[in-house]
């Protein structure tokens, strides 16, 4: 995975002016390792990126920035369920559940962030109408074991839970 990120960070460089040579600059700080598990920690454990700036010693929008660029690498990898079968989207874990006859658990959550500017156009637009307060929401789906099988991207908490699984597109699979 590691060079996978590497490639694409190659190419996110690439695709925009250069103001120095080739080399200069800052270096990553974390590392790639680092990186990833600073990504695992937060989303096994759901610890704060506040706490994940002190274990790393980096300012806590390295480790956002971190956060945001493992986590799409994870989730093309997938999750493997069984030896040779691994799960990458929507519709293969339903057709799993499905052709397993096993039961599937859908939660929506909410996750408090901070809040946007003042004057920002989309301040209110993650306010929650359940907490009160601003927050985005996902959508996970699980196995009766507890394994989580799929996430779905975030999106603003002022969506109602059928919504979201409207958007990603789990009303219009078969059960």
């Amino acid at each position: 995975m590691g060079p996978l990120w590497h490639e694409r960070h190659q190419a996110r460089l690439a695709s925009r002016p250069r103001k120095c040579t080739p080399g200069a600059g800052a270096k990553h700080r974390p590392v790639f390792v680092d990186r990833l598990l600073a990504t695992l920690v937060q989303l096994r454990h759901g610890v704060a990126h506040d706490v994940l700036t002190c274990w790393f010693d980096v300012d806590r929008a390295t480790v956002t920035r971190a956060i945001g660029e493992v986590r799409p690498l994870l989730a093309e990898r997938g999750r493997t369920v069984s030896p040779g079968l691994r799960l990458r989207t929507l519709a293969e874990v339903v057709d799993h559940l499905g052709g397993s006859k096993r039961t599937g658990i859908v939660d929506g959550t909410e996750i408090r962030v901070r809040r946007s500017a003042v004057g920002h156009k989309d301040r209110d637009k993650f306010i929650s109408g359940k907490s009160k307060q601003k927050a985005v929401k996902t959508m996970v789906l699980t196995d009766a074991d507890g394994r989580m099988l799929f996430c779905s991207p975030t999106r603003p908490a002022c969506q109602a839970d059928i919504t979201h699984a409207r958007q990603s597109g789990l009303v219009k699979l078969p059960a």
